[in-house]
C-alpha cells in the first residue's frame, strides 16, 4: 500500500528516510514561518493573534444553539445559494451526484490511517434531506449555503468536496458551508478530537517504556511514525508522532497510557458531547475506518478550535520537521547509542510539495486519508488579522493533493469575503461556557431553569421556610444574569497567540 501523504515511503522509520526531509535539531523544534514556501522565499510576515483570555466564550448575536436540544428543530425554508460550477439543490436539496465515491471500500494507507472494512459512515451519495441544526438551520440543510453581499467574492467554482467549511475562528462565524453535518468518515483528523481530549492528562516531559501491548491492535496499512518496543519516549515524543507523522502506533501508546483504547474511545465521546460536536461517534481513536465511525465538517471545526485553544496542541500541529528517537544499538565497543531521524509533517498546506506550495499564514491543523473517508482536511490560517478555519471532507477529484488545493481555494475566498457576507450560522462554544455563562435568550425551559454548574438557582426556596434559601437564590440569579451579560458583551472567542515561528 502506498502512503499518500508521504510519498516513496509507507512509514516513516529510522531506515529508508525521505529524502526530501532536512536535517533538524531536537533540543528545538524548527518551524518554518506561515507564508514562507519551501525554498525560503518570504510570502509574507510573521502571524500574529491576540492573546485573550480563555474565559472569554463566543456568543453569536442570533444565539441559534444552547444546547443539543435545537437538533429536534424542524427545517425552515431559507435560500440557499448553489456554489458556482455546482447544480442549485432539487427539492430534496440533494446535489448532483455523479462521480461521487461510494461509502464502501478496500484498505489504503496514507499520512492518515488505512482503513480496513465498511464503515458505512455514509451508506449514499448524497446527503440526508435533513441534518444536524447545532450552529443554526441554514447548516442543516443539504447542499450549498452562502449569502454574499455587495462586492463578496463569488465561491470557488472547482470544488468538488462532499462536505465543506469556512469558518471565522474568532467570532464563530459560519462564512459558507456545504453539508456541514453530513456525517461522514473522518480518518486521521479524529486525531484532533484524541488530542483534545488527552493532552490534557499527561506532562509532556514524562516518560514511557513501550510494551508490546501498547501497539496491540494496530490497524493494517496504518501510518506509522517508527515507535519501538522496549523502547522509552517522552510524551512531547509521542505526540510529535501523532501531528507529524499521523502515526496510529504512537495513538495507542498514549492510549495505552490513558488506560486502554476503549478508556481512551470513551473519553473522546464524552469529549465529543461536551464540544457539542453531536454528528461525531468515536469507534478507533486514531481514526482507521470503523463501521459507525464518523464525524462532520461541522464537528470537525469544532474540535480544532477547540484545540487551538491549547499551546501544545498549537505547537505540535504547527510544527513542519523534527527528530525523532530511533532505536538504541550498541556500536563495537559495547557503547549503547540512539540516534533519531527525521520526521515531516504530512500536512502540504505547511510543507508545500511538488504541485501544491505552502499556504501563506498557514498554522496547522490536521490532515487524514483512508479509502473509506478519501481525503480530510482542517486547517487554519492567518491573514491580515483575519483567522480563518476550513473543513474540507472527501474530494470527488481524485487529483494528486486535491483537498489541499480545495482548502486553499476556500482560504482565499473566505479571507476576501470577509466582512461582506452575512454568516450562515454559528461555531457553538462548549456546553460548559454556555452553563457557565448562564440562561440565554431563546433557551430551552430546562436551560433557563439553570444556573452555573445546571443546578436550580432557587432549589432552596421550594419548601418555603429558609430566608437564607431566598437570598441566596435572588443572589444566584443576579449572578446568572450577569454572567450572561458578560457572555454576550464577549461575542469574540479570540484564539491565543497561535505560534512564533522561525525559518527553517
Amino acid at each position: 500500500m502506498t502512503q499518500l501523504h508521504t510519498p516513496k515511503a509507507s512509514r516513516n522509520q529510522e531506515r529508508g528516510r525521505l529524502s526530501f526531509m532536512a536535517p533538524v535539531s531536537l533540543s528545538s523544534v524548527r518551524l518554518r514561518r506561515p507564508g514562507w514556501d519551501v525554498g525560503g522565499t518570504s510570502l509574507a510576515g510573521p502571524c500574529t493573534f491576540s492573546i485573550v483570555p480563555a474565559t472569554k466564550k463566543t456568543a453569536r448575536r442570533s444565539l441559534l444553539v444552547t444546547s443539543a436540544t435545537l437538533l429536534s428543530l424542524s427545517l425552515t425554508a431559507a435560500p440557499v445559494l448553489a456554489a458556482p460550477g455546482k447544480p442549485s439543490p432539487s427539492a430534496t436539496g440533494s446535489p448532483s451526484t455523479s462521480g461521487s465515491p461510494s461509502a464502501s471500500g478496500s484498505p489504503d494507507a496514507s499520512g492518515s490511517p488505512g482503513a480496513s472494512g465498511s464503515s458505512s459512515a455514509s451508506p449514499s451519495a448524497t446527503p440526508p434531506a435533513k441534518m444536524s441544526t447545532v450552529g443554526g438551520e441554514r447548516l442543516g440543510m443539504p447542499g450549498t449555503q452562502a449569502d454574499l453581499g455587495t462586492g463578496a467574492p463569488v465561491l470557488p467554482k472547482d470544488i468538488s468536496a462532499r462536505s465543506w467549511i469556512v469558518a471565522d475562528a474568532e467570532t464563530g462565524d459560519v462564512l459558507a458551508s456545504h453539508n456541514a453535518h453530513w456525517r461522514l468518515a473522518p480518518a486521521s483528523t479524529l486525531k484532533m478530537l484524541f488530542a483534545d481530549t488527552l493532552l490534557p492528562k499527561f506532562n509532556k516531559e514524562e516518560k514511557h517504556k513501550v510494551v508490546p501491548s501498547d501497539l496491540a491492535g494496530i490497524g493494517a496499512g496504518s501510518s506509522m511514525v517508527g515507535i519501538k518496543e522496549d523502547e522509552t519516549y517522552t510524551v512531547e515524543d509521542l505526540w510529535l508522532g501523532v501531528f507529524l507523522a499521523s502515526g496510529n502506533d504512537a495513538v495507542h501508546v498514549l492510549s495505552a497510557m490513558n488506560g486502554g483504547v476503549e478508556q481512551s474511545v470513551a473519553d473522546m465521546n464524552a469529549h465529543a458531547e461536551e464540544l457539542q460536536a453531536l454528528d461525531t461517534h468515536v469507534v478507533s481513536p486514531d481514526g482507521y475506518d470503523a463501521k459507525g465511525q464518523v464525524s462532520s465538517a461541522y464537528d470537525l471545526t469544532l474540535i480544532a478550535r477547540s484545540g487551538l485553544q491549547k499551546k501544545d496542541f498549537r505547537d505540535y500541529c504547527s510544527t513542519v520537521r523534527t527528530k525523532f528517537p530511533g532505536e538504541t544499538k550498541k556500536n563495537k565497543k559495547g557503547k549503547t547509542t540512539r540516534k533519531t531521524f527525521e520526521v515531516q509533517n504530512t500536512n502540504r498546506l505547511l510543507t508545500g510539495d511538488t504541485d501544491v506550495t505552502a499556504y501563506q499564514g498557514i498554522a496547522g491543523v490536521k490532515n487524514g486519508n483512508t479509502t473509506n473517508a478519501g481525503a480530510t482536511f482542517t486547517g487554519v490560517a492567518e491573514r491580515d488579522g483575519k483567522v480563518l478555519l476550513v473543513t474540507v471532507m472527501n474530494p470527488e477529484k481524485k487529483e494528486h493533493n486535491r483537498v489541499y488545493k480545495e482548502t486553499a481555494s476556500l482560504f482565499d475566498w473566505g479571507f476576501q469575503a470577509a466582512g461582506k457576507v452575512t454568516p450562515v450560522g454559528e461555531l457553538v462554544p462548549p456546553k460548559s461556557a454556555d452553563t457557565d455563562a448562564g440562561a440565554q435568550p431563546g433557551a430551552t425551559a430546562s436551560a433557563t431553569s439553570s444556573g452555573t454548574g445546571g443546578k436550580p438557582v432557587a432549589a432552596a426556596t421550594s419548601s418555603g421556610s429558609s430566608g437564607i434559601g431566598i437570598a441566596l437564590g435572588i443572589t444566584g440569579g443576579v449572578l446568572v444574569l450577569l454572567a450572561g451579560g458578560v457572555f454576550l458583551v464577549n461575542r469574540r472567542w479570540p484564539l491565543p497567540e497561535l505560534m512564533r515561528r522561525r525559518r527553517s
